[in-house]
């Protein structure tokens, strides 16, 4: 079965059966005999968010594959678009190999997020041609029907991985239990060659004195009955342990004594490890382990049926020590399984920023999703920051709902993400969506500046905050001054977006002063960290690429300056109009290059960008004389009639990554929840304006040109 699977020349083998088939012992034993490199990859529900899924898909890959030592961080960073730049990049790291190699991607299953999958199917575009991806699951691979009609996948069900007489004689040597060939037989048949099911009965006649048990019951896969006689078999205090460690995912001796409040885990870990009790190792060194999933299914039902009433403690013990010993993320996981709500939100309120500065976006909105709306309206720090990652995200609706929250609210107690107060957070998020107009976020700005110490962590963001609003009012010299003190705190503090944004700040105004030199030095200053911490995708990387394309007219360098602009008009979607400053400011920039350089189409389309946000946002101080300005240069440039296509608009940009995949017209109006005949006129939109005519054309037309990949 494995070596039919390995000479198919199929680039990936679905192994699809339920708990207990032997999925992962297939995989293992598939892994010694191969003279491949071979990767792996074990799932569990914390990876069900596509920048985790990727970045243990480039880990696992760049262990067996020399010379992609920066892959794993190309794969996160801040605002990081998983379809559109990460996973095309590991595609196109596996078509680099130069040796084959087999990437063995465990319990599948685990995954729920749409994004992971489609991420997983554009990663899998790019495995070459010798090389393999094996992906196990419990349930249907939604990759596979298509791999399947292209005769690009092998496929392995429970039928195939179910054992025969001759394999449940061997279960039964191994365990030491003599069995006869007749019982053999009639066992395989009850259990229909059900490997665990097999297993089960080999580990029960070790405790009967090598007696078999004659299997009875009417279940296809008598697993209650087998695992109740397996666990009742122990002693009380062996079956206690096994319940309640079965809320841990994984368990060290540590997490088990601080969980069951007793000592003596190192030793039951250890007797339950030697006695075959479906307890498997995570490492080497044997600190780590995990049950089998279908064992632990079992006993999670044993726990609920016997002791329910210990489940909630259980998860705080769990909780508290996950806390104590620096990973709070999953202290966050067990606390969302109790009642302690109010614990739970502040946990999240300290960890939400760290997590979505990770680039883990979908784990933030789990957790958003489990609180619900009323637990975050109900503690105003938490409905801040949630309005602050909305608007750096371009979900103009929920950040104005966040807004709208947060200006009803009071609090008085400590702040947990860091700030003075919260009357400082709140005024700072006003400030940065600046729906009142320029004196408003001045008040805002400076009453920040005035409550956060020079330690505070949101020092440097109530300072830049403070020098965009003196740039709105007109006062360019105080802007200046202010950002050059953001960015030595932001330094400092290792705050990289108020770095970026204060160096292409800095640029630009020296740039219009005429002082290119040290326009120079901050570009490059910008660009640096938002190359180094993958910000490429951020709200306010867009300024920076701008000024960047500006330095490259001003070089008579069109190469880079085209390559700028592009990074510049693929980011700009996340700069709506709950930024509004970012959003004119970089459009602005952008449409002045773009006329200069005789793109009229371009230039025209951002101006019409600009208006809408003015719709919006029309108090905007310096910014709508300027923007009359650059109007007036557009409408007379606009008289010399230079042919060319309009920039993809932000909607189709955020369509593009999906081109990639092989979803149906109707599957990705649903992922971006807009109707079909919305998508279908996008996609003749992005075609036209891309000179193409299909799918597989967009996409490597705009990988090209830097629309797509890295």
């Amino acid at each position: 079965m494995i070596d039919a699977a390995r000479v198919s020349d199929c680039r990936v083998v679905g192994v699809t059966a339920p708990a207990g088939y032997g999925k992962t012992t297939l995989m293992a034993q598939w892994a010694l005999t191969e003279d491949r490199r071979v990767a792996w990859v074990s799932l569990d529900r914390f990876d069900d968010d596509p920048a985790v899924l990727l970045t243990l898909l480039a880990s696992a890959f760049a262990r067996v594959a020399p010379g992609n030592a920066n892959l794993v961080a190309d794969m996160s960073g801040l605002c990081m678009n998983g379809l559109g730049r990460a996973a095309p990049r590991l595609a196109t790291a596996f078509r680099s190999s130069p040796e084959p190699f087999v990437l063995m991607v465990d319990d599948l299953q685990e995954l729920h997020a749409s994004d992971c999958y489609d991420a997983l199917g554009v990663t899998i575009g790019g495995i070459p041609e010798g090389s393999q991806m094996v992906v196990a699951s419990r349930s249907e691979q939604p990759h596979l029907p298509r791999l399947r009609a292209s005769g690009e996948a092998v496929e392995l069900e429970g039928a195939d991985l179910a054992l025969d007489v001759a394999g449940a004689e061997q279960i039964f040597a191994a365990a030491h239990v003599r069995i006869s060939h007749e019982a053999a037989a009639e066992l395989t048949a009850r259990t229909e060659g059900w490997p665990v099911g097999l297993h089960l009965a080999a580990v029960i006649a070790q405790h009967n004195r090598n007696q078999v048990t004659p299997v009875f019951g009417d279940d296809r896969y008598v697993a209650d009955y087998l695992y109740r006689e397996s666990l009742m078999l122990l002693p009380k205090r062996t079956q206690r342990f096994l319940r309640r460690t079965a809320v841990l995912d994984q368990m060290s001796a540590p997490l088990c004594e601080a969980v069951l409040g007793e000592p003596g885990a190192q030793a039951r870990l250890r007797a339950l490890e030697a006695s075959n009790s479906f307890l498997v190792p995570l490492d080497r060194r044997r600190e780590w382990f995990r049950y089998h999933a279908l064992y632990r299914e079992f006993l999670l039902g044993e726990l609920r049926r016997v002791e329910p009433e210990s489940i909630p403690r259980l998860h705080l013990r769990a909780a508290g020590w996950y806390q104590a010993n620096g990973s709070a993320a999953l202290a966050v996981e067990h606390l969302l399984n109790t009642t302690e709500r109010d614990r739970c939100v502040q946990m999240v309120t300290e960890q939400v920023l760290q997590t979505y500065n990770m680039g883990q976006m979908s784990t933030v909105q789990r957790w958003f999703s489990a609180l619900g709306d009323e637990a975050i309206e109900g503690y105003p720090p938490l409905a801040v920051l949630a309005g602050w990652i909305a608007a750096l995200t371009g979900q103009t609706a929920a950040a104005e709902r966040w807004a709208a929250v947060v200006d009803s609210a009071s609090f008085d107690q400590a702040q947990l993400d860091g700030s003075a107060s919260f009357d400082s957070a709140r005024a700072m998020l006003r400030a940065v969506m600046c729906a009142s107009g320029p004196e408003q976020m001045m008040a805002d700005a400076s009453s920040a500046t005035a409550q956060e110490p020079p330690w505070s962590p949101w020092r440097d963001t109530a300072l830049v905050l403070a020098a965009h609003a003196h740039l709105l009012a007109g006062h360019e010299n105080a802007a200046a001054a202010l950002f050059a003190e953001t960015i030595t705190i932001g330094t400092s503090l290792g705050n990289t977006d108020t770095v970026v944004d204060s160096a292409a700040e800095l640029a630009l105004i020296a740039m219009d002063q005429g002082r290119w030199s040290e326009a120079a030095q901050q570009v490059e200053r910008a660009l640096a960290v938002v190359d180094e911490h993958r910000l490429q995708d951020y709200a306010v990387s867009v300024l920076a690429f701008a000024a960047a394309a500006r330095l490259a007219v001003h070089r008579g360098d069109p190469d880079e300056a085209d390559r700028q602009l592009t990074r510049a008009m693929r980011a700009r979607p996340a700069c709506t109009e709950v930024l509004p400053f970012y959003a004119v400011r970089a459009r602005l920039q952008l449409a002045k290059i773009y006329s200069v350089r005789g793109d009229q189409a371009s230039a025209r389309h951002l101006v019409r960008e600009i208006d809408e946000i003015l719709l919006h946002r029309p108090a905007l101080g310096a910014l709508v004389d300027q923007v009359e300005v650059v109007r007036q240069t557009v409408a007379a440039g606009t008289q010399v009639r230079v042919p060319g296509a309009a920039p993809l608009t932000g909607a189709e940009l955020r369509l593009l990554p999906y081109l990639q995949t092989h979803l149906t017209i109707g599957v990705i109006g649903q992922r971006l929840f807009i109707s079909r005949n919305t998508v279908s006129t996008e996609v003749a939109s992005i075609y036209r304006k891309l000179g193409v005519t299909s799918r597989n054309d967009a996409v490597e037309r705009a990988t090209s040109i830097g629309l797509l990949g890295g």
